[in-house]
């Protein structure tokens, strides 16, 4: 059998998508509040990576939503492509005692960005600080040119870490893991159940999808687990207590009017 440079590629990625990496991921979760560099550097890296299995990054334009202290841009950046990060506060850019290089202060929703102005518009860990979900998924995508690429990735309510800092006893409610949190911390979570983190679902992100026949997928799955869990998106309920964090790649379609 003739093992082409395609096939070989496959394979690679194939190795590279699979349960070490999940593993690795995981572990990784546990450096979060000790290592932040070094924990934000690896799932930012990991996310290029899977990034440039449908583009190639050199050269692009790509606009980071909800970047922050601009981890994501600055792997961007290392694959040769030139970034613009968009978030709401200022604390949050300058955090870490950071600030990436052409960051602005905005709304994902009302971004400073002109419609189909970029390559590349990416999104992680942003569309579950939104009460309105498929709406500022439409605005990350207004920016992307046709033919270009939209990845938003998001963390699903239900998962182990949908609350993030009040987890897991958000799976027993939002306000009530809140005041939880604030018995045993003396001072507020700073995601805040209904103001500043809402129940984002796997069905809101589908849900999205079919409405806009201007995309199409190029990519759905568990953002952390194995590629072949993709498979997990089709079982309602198991898939939101199981996917963690949605991952969505999608090309905008040249000639489709998402009217």
């Amino acid at each position: 059998m003739v093992r082409t440079a395609a096939s070989a590629r496959a394979r690679r990625s194939a190795r590279r998508l699979g349960l070490a990496r999940s593993v690795r991921l995981f572990r990784s979760f546990l450096t979060e509040q000790t290592d932040p560099e070094g924990f934000y550097g690896l799932i930012a890296d990991d996310a290029v990576d899977l990034v440039g299995e449908h583009v190639d990054l050199a050269g692009r334009t790509v606009a980071d939503f909800g970047g922050g202290p601009g981890f994501y841009s600055q792997a961007f950046r290392k694959a040769g492509a030139r970034t613009v990060l968009v978030d709401a506060d200022l604390d949050e850019i300058r955090l870490h005692g950071r600030r990436t290089p052409g960051s602005v202060v905005g709304l994902a929703e009302q971004a400073p960005l002109a419609d189909a102005s970029v390559d590349l518009a990416f999104s992680s860990n942003l569309l579950e600080h939104v009460p309105d979900l498929g709406a500022v998924a439409d605005q990350i995508v207004r920016v992307v040119r046709p033919g270009g690429i939209a990845v938003l990735s998001y963390t699903i309510w239900l998962g182990p870490w949908g609350g993030h800092e009040t987890s897991p006893w958000h799976l027993l409610g939002g306000h009530r893991a809140a005041r939880r949190y604030e018995r045993k911390h003396g001072r507020p979570p700073k995601n805040v159940y209904g103001r500043s983190m809402y129940p984002a679902s796997v069905r809101d992100g589908l849900r999205w999808l079919r409405r806009r026949p201007d995309l199409e997928v190029l990519d759905l799955r568990p953002r952390y687990l194995p590629r072949w869990t993709a498979f997990l998106l089709r079982v309602p309920g198991v898939r939101e207590l199981v996917t963690w964090n949605l991952w969505i790649v999608v090309r905008r379609r040249p000639s489709v009017d998402p009217r």
